[in-house]
Parts: structure tokens; C-alpha cells; sequence
């Protein structure tokens, strides 16, 4: 399955995995723990380290998480972050909660 993902989804999922490990080591924790802070074996942080894009999307966000980028990647991908996402809000069934 992963031979048939575009090398644009292979590439991105190596750089998030690369970025996730960067920002574990720049807060001096051990995979250990933020396997156990995700709650996820250390062999599935492996995996998402090393850009697997088979991981659970789960996955990511518990690990997010457990590095304190989750509001981050929820933040990112807002579209009512964007100029076009607020001029076409009528489009989106929700209202921003915060």
C-alpha cells in the first residue's frame, strides 16, 4: 500500500516524522516517554519518526499531544485562520469555539 501513496504524501510524511523526533529531542524527552505520555508503544513512535504513513491518525494527534503541539496542528489547519476561510465562512457548518 505504501508504494501506491503519491511522493508527495511520502515526502510530507518524512518530514512530519523528521519534525516530530526534532521537537522531541529539542525538549529533551526520551521516545520512552512520550511513547508512554501518548500512550503508544515505543515501536509505533518509531515508525512515525521515521515517516510511515501507514501510522493512525490517532496516532499523530496523541503524539502531538504528548509534545504539546496539538493546539498547533488544530490552529493550522483552521480555516477560519485564513483570509479565504473567513470570507467564505458561510460555507463551513461551524462556529469557531474558543
Amino acid at each position: 500500500m505504501v508504494a501506491e501513496l503519491p511522493a508527495a504524501i511520502l515526502r510530507s510524511a518524512l518530514e512530519i516524522g523528521e519534525d516530530y523526533a526534532g521537537r522531541r529531542k529539542t525538549l529533551g524527552l526520551t521516545a520512552e516517554q512520550v511513547a508512554d505520555r501518548a500512550d503508544i508503544t515505543r515501536e509505533t513512535l518509531r515508525k512515525l519518526e521515521h515517516g510511515d504513513p501507514t501510522v493512525s491518525f490517532h496516532v499523530v494527534l496523541r503524539v502531538a499531544c504528548a509534545l504539546g503541539l496539538l493546539e498547533t496542528v488544530t490552529e493550522a489547519l483552521d480555516p477560519l485562520n485564513t483570509d479565504l476561510g473567513r470570507a467564505r465562512a458561510g460555507l463551513i457548518n461551524r462556529q469557531r469555539v474558543r
